[in-house]
């Protein structure tokens, strides 16, 4: 994000919720892993010149696996989503997701990776995220009733949406004459601040930024595992 020109990917009120939403478990390593296509766990070489919890290949078929290092305890209920960094893709690797019931489970879980294309190396850095966790209610999606209305059926929002697109049709064809307002303002920022199209604000509960608690270590650090948990900036 901060590679783009002027930075633009931080306009994107979306992208930065969802960056921040849950925690990031990070390599303690350096390391480069290769498949070569094979269907066999010798079929993918780690090269590394370090010490610590490696990445293995317990599956075979091109999946590269970490340990995480961690056995993870919600509360009653609640599960915990593993899945790979978010908004931040790698080539010729792809994260696997799963989601663990973590509120009684004694059971470790492992983030496996899955290569998308042989003979390329791929690189990790120490301190690289490699997972991504965030708790979420187990029976919340069961809960749901998923409807398709027609759009005319809701008045307030229809209009709502069309006097937006309409004046965002018109922002956009404005960004293209110097001096303009909408050249001034280089974006519309009526969702990132929280607004409806008519001015009116929206939903006290609007966010623009997740303040998460970062973990807390409860054993010493002579006794702490060799891998670190980051909170997701």
């Amino acid at each position: 994000m901060d590679d783009l020109p002027q930075a633009y990917a931080y306009r994107c009120l979306p992208l930065i919720i969802a960056n921040a939403h849950g925690w990031e478990v990070c390599s303690p390593v350096d390391f480069t892993a290769t498949w070569n296509g094979g269907g066999s766990k010798d079929d993918i070489a780690i090269e590394t010149g370090a010490t610590g919890l490696m990445p293995t290949t317990h599956f075979g078929s091109g999946i590269l696996t970490f340990h995480v290092g961690y056995l993870f305890r919600t509360d009653p209920g609640v599960s915990l989503m593993a899945q790979g960094p978010i908004n931040r893709p790698k080539d010729a690797i792809q994260p696997l997701s799963g989601v663990i019931e973590t509120d009684w489970s004694p059971y470790t879980f492992t983030m496996n990776w899955q290569f998308t294309r042989a003979d390329t190396p791929v690189h990790f850095e120490k301190g690289e995220p490699f997972c991504h966790i965030f708790p979420m209610q187990r029976d919340a999606l069961e809960q749901v009733e998923p409807e398709v209305r027609a759009f005319e059926s809701d008045a307030d929002t229809f209009n709502n949406h069309k006097d937006w697109s309409e004046r965002r049709n018109t922002f956009n064809q404005d960004l293209k004459t110097p001096g303009s307002d909408a050249a001034e303002q280089k974006w519309q920022k009526d969702y990132y601040r929280g607004f409806h199209p008519d001015g009116k604000e929206g939903p006290d509960d609007h966010r623009t930024k997740l303040r998460l608690k970062p973990f807390v270590n409860r054993i010493s650090t002579r006794n702490a595992p060799d891998m670190t948990t980051d909170e997701k900036d």
